[in-house]
């Protein structure tokens, strides 16, 4: 009787392994085929809440960060409050001077003659709104970018180069590619600190961010685009616009966790650069691929 059960128990993990190879085969096919007809790089990375599914598309390759950025950013200036550097509640005044023209930010628009913000409504600005002048007062009170850059560096993170700014960046079109991350690190910040296994931040630290990227503003039609109505997605988005000529876009991306009714989620890690397709169509490249991973973990708790 045992040895029918053990062999019973054997084939079903058997026939539980081939149908699970099949279906991650047919998510990698899915996604080559949104890419395939595509006048575009486009790097993928998606991984399961158990940390082991795990499907890649160009998973290795350097792609410009752009204001993907802000998140490691926020992450740098939690940490530095952690350490009692920093207040979440203290306030930092933004002079008229600090409202860089040019650049996009809603502080700017809200506030022409310059205000005073605590650093909690700065870092919401930056991360949920992608603001380039809150932007640019972190950095000037962490110490630049190479702070940022260097602190993921000390937590062992490999892949992650951030060397500007946003005004250093918006004024000079290759800058961009010296911030540059891969699809795989993009994931492997995230999965990190979600999990906070590591107790990279504290609580208060850790629900503070979360609920930032759950409030992400900006692209509504990237990972959120073809998902239900009320998932929810913490994510961080990044672009750079046009080059005007050569009518190449950079960067069009978006990172984040997408949230599965069952209660788990995946981490997933979009980026498109070197495209000659229109804003509309990069977009939808990243949906298109949210839509088919969504499917696939959705298959998965059935």
């Amino acid at each position: 009787m045992n040895k029918i059960f053990y062999l019973t128990a054997i084939i079903f993990l058997f026939l539980a392994n081939q149908t699970f190879a099949q279906s991650k085969a047919a998510l990698r096919q899915k996604l080559e085929q949104i890419v395939a007809t595509k006048k575009a790089v486009v790097g993928v990375s998606i991984v399961g809440s158990n940390g082991k599914d795990k499907i890649s598309v160009n998973g290795e390759k350097r792609f410009p960060m752009q204001s993907v950025f802000k998140f490691h950013i926020g992450l740098k200036m939690l940490s530095e409050i952690d350490k009692g550097n920093f207040s979440l509640d203290q306030k930092v005044e933004i002079k008229k001077s600090d409202l860089l023209p040019g650049l996009y930010s809603p502080i700017r628009d809200e506030y022409p003659n310059g205000t005073t913000l605590t650093i909690a409504e700065i870092l919401e600005y930056t991360v949920s709104a992608s603001d380039n002048v809150g932007c640019e007062v972190l950095l000037r009170m962490l110490g630049g970018a190479s702070a940022v850059e260097n602190y993921f560096v000390k937590k062992k993170f490999k892949d992650i180069a951030i060397k500007f700014n946003e005004e250093q960046q918006q004024a000079n079109w290759d800058l961009q590619f010296q911030n540059w991350t891969t699809p795989n690190a993009a994931n492997k910040v995230l999965e990190s600190f979600y999990d906070n296994k590591k107790k990279m931040l504290s609580q208060k630290s850790y629900d503070f961010i979360w609920k930032v990227m759950r409030e992400t503003e900006t692209g509504e039609n990237r990972l959120k685009g073809q998902l239900p109505a009320g998932t929810v997605v913490a994510h961080k988005t990044g672009s750079s616009g046009v080059n005007k000529t050569t009518k190449i876009t950079a960067a069009v991306n978006d990172m984040g966790i997408v949230f599965l009714p069952s209660g788990k989620h995946f981490f997933i890690s979009v980026f498109v650069t070197d495209s000659k397709e229109d804003a509309a169509t990069n977009e939808k490249i990243i949906a298109d691929i949210a839509k088919a991973s969504w499917d696939y973990f959705i298959a998965k708790t059935k």
